[in-house]
């Protein structure tokens, strides 16, 4: 098994909150790696993770709505919008949560790779989930929380 040293996740954290700092400065931070901001109807996660003895992973996630009708339908719909999509992709949670998401290699990562990963993330997920709540009904992030943000 291939351990990812600590330095190197911790440097990138590291890196990750200063560019939080200037992109989006209300993030919240969970103190272990993982952050959350919102943007529009959705909010999104930013994970560091392990990713090999040299490298971690930068996951930009976004849970886009929760209790849709999954239908084949919605779900060729989604693969459709994968094929369309530059940045990211859709995926299904085991409850059936819609995700779209985009990771990124995190130590080298400069900021605006990560700027638009993150940007993407949020731009894509704040347009799609109105269409899929339409389609599909169910509740979009801000839904969840209570109040849109801009």
């Amino acid at each position: 098994m291939i351990e990812t040293p600590v330095e190197l996740i911790k440097s990138t954290v590291e890196k990750v909150e200063n560019y939080l700092k200037d992109i989006f400065p209300d993030y919240i931070s969970f103190g272990d790696g993982s952050f959350t901001v919102n943007y529009g109807s959705s909010q999104i996660m930013v994970i560091v993770r392990p990713f090999t003895e040299n490298e971690t992973c930068v996951e930009i996630v976004s849970n886009v709505v929760t209790g849709a009708n999954i239908t084949p339908e919605l779900m060729k719909f989604l693969l459709n919008k994968n094929a369309e999509i530059h940045f990211g992709a859709f995926g299904l949670l085991f409850d059936n949560t819609i995700t779209f998401q985009h990771s990124i290699a995190g130590t080298n990562m400069d900021k605006n790779e990560f700027e638009t990963s993150l940007k993407a993330v949020a731009l894509i997920s704040d347009y799609y989930d109105d269409e899929i709540v339409s389609i599909a009904g169910g509740k979009r992030g801000i839904d969840l929380l209570g109040e849109e943000i801009e």
